[in-house]
């Protein structure tokens, strides 16, 4: 028998796109409110892990915003972003330990 809380699914994904924050809520009964410029920051697809990825600040300062999901298997997500990256795929081990790590990761 597996063990749930090793492996938290979304049980719901809300985007919230005037406030530029992706809500997860999780089945070990966790919460994460994700801005939508960290995940962008965050990004897994391989441009974003070979390549010079922009900076927090420049994320920022233009306002990045997820405009549209599209859920990839039943694993995870693929998000469209307001400055046109689509490629990364985000797990949803990925989602929860971005939430997890929101803190540590996403200081000034």
């Amino acid at each position: 028998m597996s063990d749930q809380s090793a492996n938290p699914i979304p049980t719901t994904i809300t985007l919230h796109k005037l406030s530029r924050l992706l809500e997860l809520e999780f089945d070990s009964g966790e919460r994460f409110l994700l801005p939508c410029a960290y995940l962008r920051a965050f990004s897994t697809s391989a441009d974003m892990r070979h390549g010079t990825p922009p900076t927090k600040a420049e994320i920022i300062k233009n306002q990045v915003n997820i405009l549209a999901i599209e859920p990839v298997g039943n694993y995870a997500i693929k998000p469209t972003f307001s400055d046109g990256h689509c490629t990364g795929i985000y797990s949803w081990n990925t989602l929860y330990e971005l939430g997890k790590n929101l803190e540590k990761n996403w200081k000034d």
